[in-house]
């Protein structure tokens, strides 16, 4: 009897999910029930409905990323992070101009046609014209054949407007928790590390004309799946072009770590990541999803996951082999070891045993922004 009655209360619940998956927009109960469902099969059709959403939307095929981790160095504190200004146990560094200059033509001669330059915040005018340098150079050695994100951290509007000009396309600010209390329970309760400014420098760098990324942890102690239902939303509200968002991995030498009885199981992490890779899919089609490293950290082949989830974009580690174990922002990152060569060529192994295709030699522009830039243009033509 028990077993009966489990196996209709089961049947009810994938013809729920069923029905849910049939809608054109989903509303906060529908992703709370979608992302609460622990049923095999049930993930199984979420899955299969994001993946075609993104076959027939940005097609089978992957944006590939050459990351260079400039910096280490950071002004902020925040609680969950391994470089934090706080952490005395980082060996800290700045990336030299050679070192950058090499790596990104590396990724341009290997076809990559887009890097990541990512760092620890900082807002001093010799960082900020460190960058500014950086760009004008890389945009002259690529002869313009490279695309250049950065994720760099708050900054000021003029700053945000001379690095797009000087050759920066994206920029990732990644909200890490759009809830507010989140925010402010994983930050230091002091006026450097606010919601506020958060989110006003996301709005800043979107009208200063970026694509513009952003993205959440999952998984973090005292997150609720509510909370997870309403990043998806803020990332729909606030119109979003890319996203960078993947499970919380703990840094032994972080505050953080004390609430490490709050966090969700490794398999848990990994299902959540997952299933908002493809609800986030299924919700705005036409965005750049990456499927993260910290995925990758947590089970083999965690990238290929992610992709079969919904994702479509992956990046390779560029940062030179003797830099990579100083940028530990969580415990264990996977690739630290690796030098370049041996993380391209098993990207693309990876690719291949996805049943996926390499844009080569493409920018990979989210078609979400080029749609809104298309329908801008229009209106400015009238």
């Amino acid at each position: 009897m028990t077993a009966l009655w489990n196996h209709l209360i089961s049947c009810n619940l994938s013809d729920t999910i069923r029905q849910i998956l049939q809608k054109k927009d989903f509303s906060r109960e529908d992703l709370i029930a979608l992302l609460s469902d622990n049923n095999p099969e049930n993930a199984r059709l979420i899955t299969e409905k994001a993946y075609k959403v993104k076959e027939t939307v940005v097609g089978r095929k992957v944006l590939l990323r050459g990351l260079i981790e400039l910096s280490n160095i950071c002004s902020k504190n925040c609680l969950y992070c391994g470089i934090r200004a706080g952490n005395y146990n980082v060996n800290r560094y700045v990336l030299q101009e050679e070192e950058v200059l090499a790596a990104a033509e590396f990724a341009y001669k290997q076809h990559f046609g887009s890097i990541v330059i990512q760092s620890g915040e900082r807002s001093d005018l010799a960082f900020t014209d460190y960058i500014d340098g950086l760009l004008q150079k890389i945009k002259k050695q690529t002869y313009g054949g490279l695309a250049v994100t950065l994720s760099c951290g708050e900054q000021k509007a003029s700053v945000y407007k001379n690095w797009l000009e000087s050759g920066a396309h994206r920029y990732l600010l990644r909200i890490e928790a759009s809830n507010p209390e989140l925010f402010r329970y994983i930050h230091p309760n002091d006026s450097h590390h606010t919601y506020e400014k958060r989110l006003k420098a996301l709005k800043v760098i979107q009208q200063t004309g970026y694509q513009a990324g952003t993205g959440v942890m999952i998984g973090l102690p005292g997150q609720t799946i509510e909370n997870l239902a309403d990043d998806l939303l803020f990332f729909k509200d606030i119109d979003i072009d890319m996203i960078g968002m993947g499970p919380y991995v703990p840094h032994e030498k972080t505050p953080l770590v004390i609430d490490h009885g709050m966090i969700p199981s490794v398999e848990e992490r990994v299902r959540l990541s997952l299933r908002m890779i493809s609800l986030l899919r299924i919700l705005m089609p036409e965005i750049n999803i990456a499927s993260t490293t910290a995925l990758e950290t947590l089970i083999p082949d965690g990238k290929k996951a992610g992709i079969l989830a919904g994702a479509n974009v992956v990046m390779v580690n560029l940062t030179p082999q003797k830099q990579r174990e100083n940028y530990l922002l969580y415990k264990n990152k996977a690739g630290i070891y690796n030098d370049e060569w041996k993380d391209f060529q098993g990207f693309i192994k990876m690719v291949d045993r996805s049943g996926e295709t390499v844009l080569w030699d493409k920018a990979g522009s989210s078609c979400h922004f080029l749609k809104k830039m298309n329908v801008l243009s229009e209106i400015l033509n009238e």
